[in-house]
């Protein structure tokens, strides 16, 4: 058995962690990350106090201590100065994945082992093994629907060797269902949407206050002035909606398919699998990370693009420095400098990077 801090963030798959650790006999106690406030007034609803108040309740339920833990300073520094300066130079980023390496198995697990714990616990939805050579795995989640594993992408074997994930081995409505049998006052609280530790702030005002307006033209792939848009931080490749140009077609939409810096301007095409900018079959991938064997010595790869889409094959090439390119037997849409790439093998996270380009 080991002594466990659980990261509580007063929802329900967190608590269920906490309560199966505690079924199963491991030591342990509660810690609720404080990283975001917003104190800057930004629009949007930040539940940061109704989730303490809820950790607390969870905590007394399961008779365990909870430790408010600030961590505003570091979030502020390795999340929010990431999300603002990467948006300003024009990438996508991913701040649930980079949440995931930099703050919950980043700080929160050293403070984890400074006060004597030897693992962190969260509510995600995916396995952690130990192979045969000792080291730690993490597989997909056992529901499909709900698998997280994606998220963990960027973390290292180090992290991953101190993670334990005990909803991961569940589906969702069992996770309700042992809620329900600890008698948890969160078994019904819906789940949590929105940037990691932010709530329901939405991305362009959470943007709007660090990142100024900086309105030029929208473009079809022609070169044609379709309209006007607000600043090429608050837009991505592949984007449906929200950049104000309505198609003249019936049954045909107008997606970002790419940005001119130079000219400041939004270039828009048909979202079609012909479209220049919008499909891609090889890329670039850097900032490598591996949980395991190193992704570069690969020859083959099922990589992931995006949370939502499928894990696709890919023949790796190495190009140095922690980076790869990777070329994949199927175009795939809107690949975005800044997203995250997971690489997989069947059902095993190998780890993931950064995308830098993509042809």
């Amino acid at each position: 058995m080991a002594k466990v801090l659980v990261g509580l963030s007063g929802g329900v798959d967190s608590a269920v962690a906490a309560a199966l650790l505690i079924e199963q006999g491991h030591e342990v106690t509660a810690g609720y990350m404080k990283n975001w406030i917003n104190a800057e007034g930004i629009p949007g609803d930040c539940p940061w106090e109704k989730d303490i108040e809820d950790a607390h309740a969870i905590a007394k339920t399961l008779g365990v201590e909870l430790r408010v833990i600030d961590l505003i300073d570091a979030y502020r520094e390795r999340i929010v100065d990431y999300l603002v300066e990467g948006y300003r130079s024009g990438i996508t980023p991913n701040p649930d994945v980079w949440c995931n390496r930099e703050m919950k198995f980043g700080v929160f697990l050293d403070y984890a082992l400074a006060q004597g714990f030897e693992k962190v616990a969260t509510g995600h939805y995916a396995r952690s093994r130990s192979l045969a050579d000792g080291s730690a795995a993490i597989l997909r989640g056992a529901d499909p629907n709900k698998d997280q594993s994606y998220f963990l992408a960027l973390m290292t074997q180090w992290q991953a060797a101190h993670a334990m994930f005990p909803t991961g081995e569940m589906l969702k409505p069992e996770v309700r269902d042992v809620a329900r049998r600890f008698h948890l006052p969160v078994s019904e609280k819906k789940d949590s949407q929105g940037i990691c530790f932010l709530g329901q702030v939405k991305m362009s005002d959470f943007l709007r206050h660090y990142v100024p307006d900086s309105p030029g033209e929208i473009v079809d792939t022609s070169g044609k002035v379709l309209g006007t848009h607000h600043g090429l931080h608050l837009y991505t490749l592949g984007q449906r909606k929200g950049h104000g140009v309505a198609s003249p077609r019936e049954g045909m939409a107008y997606v970002v398919v790419g940005k001119n810096r130079e000219r400041n301007q939004l270039i828009v095409g048909w979202d079609k699998s012909d479209t220049p900018g919008l499909y891609a079959r090889s890329c670039t991938v850097g900032t490598i990370s591996s949980i395991n064997e190193p992704i570069p010595s690969l020859k083959l790869v099922a990589a992931q693009p995006r949370y939502r889409s499928k894990a696709e094959p890919a023949r790796v090439e190495p190009l140095g420095e922690n980076r790869v390119k990777l070329h994949f037997e199927r175009a795939q849409r809107a690949i975005a400098p800044g997203q995250i790439c997971a690489f997989y093998d069947g059902g095993r996270l190998l780890g993931g990077g950064i995308f830098e380009s993509a042809e």
